[in-house]
């Protein structure tokens, strides 16, 4: 009969004792086996059964431990939820809509130029791609309102950015709003918005003063720095704001100081409400003033304004511009010199017209109070400048057109 060799593997190793070997009788013609005796050749006196004995305790102590490891791991791979299967991460950024109207962070010119552009060129969606750190702050979803400059916003725009916002603004998932403005008329918009927006989530207008095409451009910094605000809790109820230049400004306050400077946005004597550093969000100071939900302003159901005409005093000004101003507009506004002072001549007109007059001051800043007014009947600006008294007074007059009770919302508001 012959013997064949055959080497026996334990638990994934070759087993060695005393250079022992199980060998195999087969039948030689069949080559299959007819008859298997194991018999264990000894190569050396030094293979004993003491020796087979731990080789044998060894061969089960590992099997066994191969047979507990794979079980484990067969045990925790059905139990353990596979990590690899996973799709999606759980959301961890909020959401903030940027809604884009144009203006010189949308502008494109010569390259390196800082003027002589065309503004409102750019698409909400270029200013965002060209930001790809916006990634890190918040999920953005991108609306084009309209592509103009800001010179020919109008209150059909305001109307419906509102109501965007508003509509928008139940969406749980969406925790702040951008918005992308020229600034010529910022903040009269950002003003607007403040009176008729009717939700605490953060509402932020931000632009530029340079083009996207210029050597150092601030829109991209401007936008990233509105997304950080918009995205932060602590914006929550402080009103609309205007952010530029890594300063905070309250909407009421806020005014274009400039006409080049990257810092044109300001707020004059009552100064930014907070700052942002590398996207993180300080505030400081916040209006007093009524604003958003806490005001009667309603433009849901309108689809314009009151026509307000804003009337600038200077020496010799002539008079009839006002008799012209009031044949064509629900309210005026006029741009007194100093404390809201005019001419003789404009006492004699403001004295017979029939509609509601505001007195602001041209010079930008500081307060009008009842004792500065020259005519009995109109109506003092307080802080408000005229660009701003006149979004107000449009305001007022889809509510009443009586004096007093306007005089009082420009206190209130």
């Amino acid at each position: 009969m012959k013997k064949t060799l055959v080497t026996l593997v334990l638990a994934g190793s070759i087993f060695f004792s005393g250079c022992s070997l199980i060998t195999l009788e087969t039948n030689p013609k069949t080559s299959e086996p007819e008859e298997t005796v194991a018999t264990v050749e000894s190569s050396a006196e030094t293979s004993s059964a003491e020796t087979t004995k731990e080789t044998e305790k060894t061969t089960e102590t590992t099997a066994a431990e191969t047979s507990a490891t794979v079980s484990e791991t067969t045990a925790a791979e059905t139990t353990a939820p596979s990590e690899t299967t996973v799709s999606e991460q759980p959301k961890t950024l909020g959401k903030v809509v940027v809604l884009a109207t144009g203006g010189t962070i949308a502008g494109v010119g010569d390259a390196g130029k800082s003027a002589g552009y065309k503004p409102g060129t750019l698409t909400a969606e270029d200013l965002i791609g060209a930001i790809p750190e916006l990634a890190d702050v918040a999920e953005i979803e991108a609306v084009q309102v309209c592509n103009v400059n800001s010179d020919d916003i109008t209150d059909t725009v305001w109307i419906e950015l509102a109501n965007k916002i508003n509509e928008l603004s139940k969406d749980p998932e969406i925790d702040g709003f951008v918005i992308t403005h020229g600034t010529d008329t910022m903040e009269e918009t950002a003003y607007f918005l403040n009176l008729t927006v009717k939700t605490d989530k953060p509402v932020v207008i931000t632009g530029s003063m340079r083009p996207s095409t210029s050597i150092s451009a601030d829109g991209p910094m401007n936008l990233y720095e509105s997304v950080c605000v918009a995205a932060s809790r602590d914006a929550v109820g402080k009103g609309v704001l205007v952010v530029f230049s890594d300063l905070i400004f309250s909407a009421r306050t806020v005014t274009k100081t400039s006409t080049y400077d990257v810092m044109a946005i300001s707020a004059r004597e009552t100064g930014a409400c907070g700052v942002v550093r590398d996207g993180a969000v300080y505030f400081y100071e916040q209006s007093v003033k009524r604003h958003t939900t806490d005001t009667e302003f309603d433009v849901s159901s309108i689809s314009s304004l009151p026509k307000v005409s804003v009337v600038y005093f200077s020496v010799d000004m002539d008079p009839e511009i006002l008799k012209y101003a009031a044949e064509h507009s629900d309210g005026i506004v006029i741009a007194g010199a100093g404390a809201g002072e005019f001419s003789e001549g404009y006492i004699e007109v403001i004295k017979d017209l029939k509609i509601p007059v505001v007195i602001s001051s041209r010079i930008g800043d500081g307060i009008i109070i009842p004792a500065n007014l020259l005519v009995e009947g109109t109506i003092a600006a307080d802080n408000l400048p005229p660009q701003k008294a006149a979004v107000l007074l449009r305001l007022a007059l889809t509510k009443t057109k009586d004096a007093g009770k306007i005089q009082d919302m420009f206190f209130e508001y």
